[in-house]
């Protein structure tokens, strides 16, 4: 069986920091912690041994007030 994990984030970061190394970091870091906790579930769904697609999508919401933001993540469909 294999797993489409979709995940929505709200992140507020320095300017300074390019995108791609934020998004990689918080895929290594999120990839290591997932590794450690759950090695023998997390084995069985990989991808080529990557817990993440290289792959992401980024969108800005700039001038959206946070709330409606966030009850735009919160609605997103969840796994069953």
């Amino acid at each position: 069986m294999i797993y489409n994990l979709h995940v929505h984030l709200l992140v507020h970061y320095p300017p300074k920091v390019a995108l791609s190394k934020l998004v990689n970091s918080l895929k290594g870091v999120s990839s290591r912690r997932l590794r450690q906790e759950f090695e023998p579930h997390v084995r069985r769904h990989l991808w080529g041994g990557r817990f993440w697609s290289g792959s992401y999508f980024a969108a800005s919401c700039g001038g959206a007030p946070l709330t409606i933001v966030k009850q735009y993540i919160r609605q997103q469909q969840r796994p069953t």
